[in-house]
């Protein structure tokens, strides 16, 4: 119990240090996303977005990342939400990255705002990253693209599922991982 203890303790520094290091605000992040490609037309087409400017993630074995943000319809900031993760498997290393899940229309939006949402481990994200970036998902497809770095990073290959578009920028440190894990997101109405 005591390892378990010391790895709980080590995954919040790197999830408290990784927040404070990248302390973005929600417009740095917005505005990082939609220079990116792909991930810029849907600022134009979607009913909303929640952003997360930096999520910190560690692991050793077992592994763990959390982050906040905002929760916006219609341009207008309507909430606060944050997100914590809990991973399971071959893991090693601290991490930093901002997100973004864009609702196609209002129905997505009422799902993620109505109390606690979770994303399975299988949920896909397209990864923006200062070097080579890949796409995993489970509608069977896979992509790949390279960036300069996270001023000039680039996406490809996103689409909706279920409602929802989800994209990441990698802000530093390294992780390898092979492991198994959902997403919680909270919210709180402004």
């Amino acid at each position: 119990m005591s390892i378990f203890l010391r790895v709980f303790l080590i995954l919040s520094l790197f999830s408290i240090s990784g927040q404070m290091a990248w302390a973005d605000s929600d417009a740095e992040a917005v505005a990082s996303f939609r220079a990116a490609g792909e991930s810029g037309t849907f600022f134009d087409t979607s009913y909303g977005y929640a952003v997360f400017p930096t999520i910190g993630k560690g692991g050793i074995g077992i592994g763990g990342a959390h982050g906040t943000g905002g929760v916006y319809a219609q341009g207008i900031k309507k909430g606060t939400s944050s997100m914590t993760q809990i991973t399971v498997g071959f893991q090693l290393g601290g991490q930093a990255f901002s997100q973004i899940i864009f609702f196609e229309d209002e129905r997505a939006f009422q799902s993620f705002t109505s109390g606690n949402f979770e994303f399975s481990a299988q949920a896909s994200a397209v990864a923006i990253t200062a070097g080579a970036s890949a796409e995993a998902n489970t509608g069977g497809g896979a992509g790949s693209g390279i960036s300069g770095g996270r001023n000039d990073a680039t996406t490809s290959h996103g689409g909706y599922r279920k409602g929802m578009a989800i994209f990441t920028i990698a802000k530093g440190g390294l992780m390898y991982e092979a492991a198994l894990g959902g997403q919680k997101y909270s919210y709180a109405p402004l």
